[in-house]
């Protein structure tokens, strides 16, 4: 009997899938290969009491597949809350495919990887995440029907970015509220961090609004694409975190709230769009709350794209996709308000919310 405690790093050597903590108890894993046109994709399938798992396909260069699988754990997870919390009869579910998608994707790649999609039955339903195009969804709608996001021209609800930053748009004007006692955001200094699509469209959004917006990317003619753009200022210095600012936005990937920059963070708010901010959910969650840092949970304030791709499935309007979205406003202010008055961090309170209608749904069953 082994009685000694492992550390994560050995974790890994050892029990490598389901002694990992972002494994919470995922239904389903799937490995993709294929010779023939380089396909190394991973499905992770968490949840599906509420329906089918629905969740965006990545592509990224991972330095390892212990780093795409951890990945993929950590997406699949987050949006089976994100769907529950939204109100949504959607589990939760995601893919990453392994590769640099501006020089490794090709048509017939993600055909492939398509009809590895349509081998699950409709278990788990793709969409478009980073490294992806709409054209690339129409592509895997050409081998499975089981995928979201595809053109409006073949009956899809189009491109989920603009959707996605009016989604985290509403939510930080709630946090705002909550934090500063106005939702009006002009003057707010805002540092947006990564300006892919979604990046982009919230500071087109802040910078309708009036807001003072500072952005940061590692691509610098994006950069310079999109001050031009919106007259927003490009971030010269070395360190974000240690900026005097109101709000903080990470639009990028994940886990920039952790060890190394949490005690630097001078913002009041933080509101972004990118998955799974907070390195270790308790830990920096609390440490947050202590600070007085007010954080918006982004699997709550990023939903705005799965309730416009959710639309293909219900087919419901244009309409009914802002109606869900601005709901992020009351949904966002309900929770903040539920953390201060039950002592839990906003991420916990937005869990358990999550939670309970997953658990409400299994007594039915």
């Amino acid at each position: 009997m082994v009685t000694e405690v492992v550390n994560t790093q050995e974790l890994q050597k050892v029990d490598p899938v389901f002694g990992q903590m972002s494994f919470d108890n995922h239904e389903q894993i799937v490995f993709c290969n294929d010779k023939d046109t380089g396909l190394k994709a991973i499905i992770g399938i968490h949840n599906t009491v509420l329906g089918p798992a629905l969740g965006g396909t990545r592509m990224w260069q991972y330095t390892s597949e212990w780093e795409a699988l951890n990945d993929v754990l950590r997406l699949s997870r987050g949006m089976t809350f994100k769907s529950a919390i939204t109100g949504l009869n959607l589990g939760g579910g995601k893919a990453v495919i392994i590769g640099d998608a501006k020089t490794q994707k090709t048509p017939e790649l993600m055909k492939r990887f398509g009809e590895f999609v349509h081998s699950l039955s409709g278990k788990y339903i793709t969409a478009e995440d980073i490294g992806m195009t709409t054209g690339d969804m129409d592509l895997v709608r050409s081998v499975t029907p089981y995928v979201t996001g595809i053109s409006e021209t073949l009956g899809g609800a189009g491109n989920p970015s603009p959707i996605t930053a009016y989604g985290v748009f509403m939510g930080m004007k709630a946090a705002s509220k909550y934090a500063f006692g106005t939702d009006v955001l002009e003057d707010k200094v805002v540092y947006v961090q990564g300006i892919g699509n979604v990046g982009e469209a919230l500071v087109e959004n802040l910078t309708n609004e009036g807001a003072k917006v500072y952005i940061t990317d590692i691509n610098q003619e994006r950069l310079e694409e999109v001050r031009d753009k919106y007259s927003a200022t490009i971030y010269e210095g070395d360190n974000i975190y240690a900026e005097e600012m109101d709000i903080y936005a990470p639009c990028a990937l994940g886990a920039t709230v952790n060890d190394q920059t949490i005690n630097q963070l001078k913002a009041k708010v933080i509101a972004g769009a990118a998955n799974n901010q907070l390195a270790e959910e308790q830990k920096h969650g609390l440490q947050l709350r202590e600070r007085g840092i007010v954080y918006a949970p982004d699997f709550l304030i990023n939903a705005g794209g799965i309730i416009n791709v959710y639309a293909e499935l219900e087919n419901y309007g244009r309409q009914e996709i802002i109606r869900k979205t601005e709901n992020i406003y009351n949904t966002t202010l309900e929770i903040l308000k539920n953390a201060e008055s039950k002592d839990v961090t906003t991420h916990q309170a937005a869990f358990d919310m999550a939670n309970a209608r997953i658990a409400a749904r299994k007594e039915k069953m």
